[in-house]
């Protein structure tokens, strides 16, 4: 009797925790992000990014910040069809508003084998922020971002260089 009573308690927990697990799935989402570019005529392009961000408001509130691969990232190297892992996290499954890259301060660009200072006005503290208003995928979703090089960066009357992103959901 007490063996019957131990495999119904133990097929009652089993239960238990696995019914947990599959609502746990249906409510939220591995959700990664990768990054792209598209060709741009230069050595190289280095963009400085210290963390990811997601926002199911679409306001200034309810930000969640992602396990991100912080890092300098060269985006010529990554055209043509290559893409790089950027950020991931367990986020509720919904409708993501926003997405914003926080970058930090050394972007660089790389022109006949000199480098030159990228200015990023406002990036640092507010972040790049892409509008999207899509709906995630119960258990796993991804989304790729296109960080369009040619159309991101221009020169100023002082021949200074600016990085004003352009950035894209592919």
């Amino acid at each position: 009797m007490k063996k019957v009573m131990f495999i119904c308690s133990l097929v009652l927990i089993s239960s238990a925790l696995l019914f947990a697990a599959c609502k746990k799935s249906k409510n939220n989402t591995e959700l990664k992000i990768n990054l792209t570019d598209a060709p741009y005529n230069a050595q190289q392009v280095n963009v400085d990014i210290k963390e990811v961000n997601v926002n199911f408001n679409g306001d200034s509130t309810g930000w969640i910040k992602l396990e991100t691969a912080a890092g300098i990232y060269d985006l010529l190297k990554l055209q043509n069809g290559v893409d790089t892992f950027l950020a991931a996290g367990t986020v509720p499954t919904g409708t993501l508003k926003e997405l914003r890259l926080v970058l930090g301060t050394q972007n660089t660009i790389m022109i006949d084998s000199i480098i030159y200072p990228l200015s990023t006005p406002s990036s640092q503290q507010s972040g790049l922020k892409i509008k999207i208003n899509r709906s995630l995928a119960a258990g796993l979703d991804s989304l790729l971002v296109d960080f369009d090089a040619a159309l991101s960066i221009s020169k100023d009357g002082s021949g200074n260089y600016i990085l004003q992103p352009v950035l894209k959901l592919k």
